[in-house]
């Protein structure tokens, strides 16, 4: 065994892919420090480590509404984002759910179990352009398959929302150099690329206001309405204040 790692014991209980709810044993656990080290210092705004214990803590709310095993959802929370500050972006879940096999396996966490996390932190950022699931298998491993997995997902999109979401779209928009508002054409909304310059405000349409049609448990829907009612009220009082009318 290595040093500072603790035999599992079978005092804990997980529900499986099938539904059904069986002993498990409860390994070590990730701590917020080790969790943090993980992650590099000076992080952007938007995507810091205060994202990552947000998510965290949504994900624990969910995870005891609706019955998910604690410990592999917090596990995947904090974890979810482990690779996302390198140079590919685009395939941070695939190597963040890899970085946690590594993570997990040296804290000598039964192999299940290690998956179980990893397939977490790998289908938290499953995303199409055409909104539908891929045909291939890597899209299908995407898919958040467990009860875990729509935790973590739902979670991670619902800190996208609400007034933190916006607080975030605009902190972004702002590292990116763009402009805080811009006329949004009625094609853009629909959904089409109209190679319009885009603003935070072109990121409500083009993906805030479409994340509680995403989400999974109705744990997550429900919080969900909340936070997109008030981001259509705010988008609706700027809206008027950028036209001189408040």
């Amino acid at each position: 065994m290595r040093r500072g790692a603790h035999l599992c014991a079978p005092l804990f209980f997980f529900r499986d892919t099938a539904g059904c709810v069986e002993s498990a044993p409860m390994c070590q656990t990730i701590s917020i420090a080790q969790a943090k080290s993980y992650y590099p210092v000076g992080a952007s705004t938007a995507h810091g480590f205060d994202h990552v214990l947000r998510v965290t803590a949504l994900a624990e709310r969910i995870a005891r509404a609706e019955g998910a095993d604690l410990e592999i959802v917090r596990t995947a929370a904090l974890l979810h984002d482990v690779a996302a500050y390198g140079q590919d972006r685009d395939h941070h879940h695939l190597v963040g759910a890899e970085r946690t096999r590594g993570i997990l396996l040296n804290m000598d966490w039964p192999a299940a179990r290690v998956e179980a996390a990893a397939h977490c932190v790998q289908a938290h950022r499953f995303r199409t352009s055409s909104g539908g699931a891929r045909s291939d298998d890597i899209g299908r491993r995407d898919i958040p398959q467990t009860l875990e997995a729509q935790c973590v997902f739902d979670a991670d999109k619902l800190d996208a929302i609400g007034a933190v979401g916006v607080a975030r779209v605009f902190a972004y928009s702002a590292e990116l150099g763009q402009s805080l508002w811009g006329r949004v054409s009625q094609e853009f909304k629909a959904g089409a690329h109209t190679g319009e310059q885009h603003t935070a405000h072109h990121e409500f349409f083009f993906k805030l206001l479409r994340v509680q049609d995403r989400l999974y448990t109705a744990t997550g829907r429900r919080i969900a309405a909340d936070r997109h009612h008030y981001m259509v009220d705010f988008i609706s009082r700027m809206a008027s204040e950028v036209a001189g009318e408040l």
